[in-house]
């Protein structure tokens, strides 16, 4: 059986050089993502869970200080200090109540707080009990918290009870600060962790 031949020779194929300008850009690379490894590696201690216990003061409704330490708590979100709702036609501080019913569930006790996260004002985002209660699912529970990247079970069964907050009208807590001129913070959840992530393994602080 007779092979075909075309009579041309074959090609070959040579690289060409790589330019002096994508020498230094291939090296300049390889220099940022080794700096960028030991910047994270330096700084992982940031992102360690962080624990800490003690008697509490309650700020308002989802914040504490606890051993000189700020806290918020995480997963939640209640009304500010300030903030008014509406419940049967009539005004009422539930800010104020927010923060009473955070006090009831501390009241003296001992405090117990973990996490590694902080929000933009610098405080821990934590998980606290006190006696054994945990404290962000009981806001939340009771209605005087919502949820804000967690406990939304928790949430759905008091707006069904009609707890708290769900008793009467009220704006959600980061929509009233954003009528009120302060920027939205974000919601602590997964995006929220991987941007406070971020946020402390490049504070340069």
């Amino acid at each position: 059986m007779s092979r075909s031949w075309s009579g041309r020779p074959r090609q070959r194929y040579f690289r060409r050089p790589r330019s002096r300008w994508r020498k230094i850009l291939d090296y300049a690379l390889a220099f940022a993502v080794l700096g960028l490894l030991i910047l994270v590696s330096a700084r992982l201690d940031r992102v360690e869970t962080r624990r800490t216990e003690g008697v509490a003061v309650v700020n308002d409704g989802d914040s504490i200080t606890l051993g000189g330490e700020r806290i918020r708590l995480r997963g939640i979100d209640a009304p500010e200090y300030s903030q008014i709702c509406r419940k049967d036609g009539a005004d009422y501080p539930c800010g104020r109540r927010s923060r009473e019913a955070l006090s009831k569930l501390v009241s003296g006790r001992q405090v117990r707080c973990a996490g590694w996260e902080r929000d933009r004002y610098g405080r821990l985002l934590g998980e606290c009990t006190a006696a054994g209660a945990d404290l962000n699912r009981s806001q939340v529970e009771a209605g005087w918290a919502v949820a804000y990247g967690g406990y939304e079970a928790e949430e759905a069964a008091a707006r069904l009870g009609r707890k708290g907050l769900w008793a009467g009208d009220f704006d959600r807590p980061r929509d009233w600060r954003t009528m009120h001129g302060d920027m939205a913070e974000i919601e602590h959840g997964s995006y929220g962790r991987m941007l406070n992530w971020l946020r402390e393994i490049f504070r340069f602080s």
